[in-house]
């Protein structure tokens, strides 16, 4: 059992030398890449949550993002800052906070123009007391946690 134990150290080591804490510009999980859970982002500017399909996709930012039809997806395409999430889809009072967290793409909020999510619906009534002195703080963390 000791010679099973001290074999497994180097291959621990060598498994995390390469992890990182770093956080992700984009909020896209596992190997499928998939941005906000699969959500059509283009959609919640037209005033709807609405899952995207893999008959639309389109990648940007080392992403995989999903749209419900193909003129959601050529929007997207044409101009996607326009239409990405704030913070890289991340949950905005989260980083308004000084950390991330995944999001619920049924709690967001179109807001001058800027789609932002949230983790839960009951974190949107939160993030929405204050959107204004929300977005400063989360646009002054937001660096900095890309740094990390």
């Amino acid at each position: 059992m000791k010679n099973v134990c001290l074999l497994l150290v180097p291959v621990l080591a060598l498994l995390t030398a390469g992890a990182t804490s770093a956080v992700e510009p984009i909020n896209s999980k596992g190997r499928s890449r998939l941005a906000v859970h699969g959500y059509d982002v283009v959609a919640y500017f037209d005033g709807e949550a609405q899952r995207g399909s893999e008959d639309f996709v389109h990648s940007w930012m080392d992403a995989v993002w999903h749209f419900a039809t193909a003129e959601t997806r050529d929007r997207f395409a044409a101009d996607p800052k326009t239409y990405a999430p704030q913070y890289g889809g991340y949950c905005a009072y989260a980083v308004s906070k000084g950390y991330t967290a995944d999001v619920d793409p049924e709690a967001w909020t179109v807001h001058a123009g800027k789609l932002y999510l949230n983790n839960s619906k009951s974190v949107r009534v939160r993030w929405s007391k204050d959107i204004p002195g929300n977005i400063v703080k989360a646009d002054s963390n937001w660096p900095k946690l890309l740094a990390e």
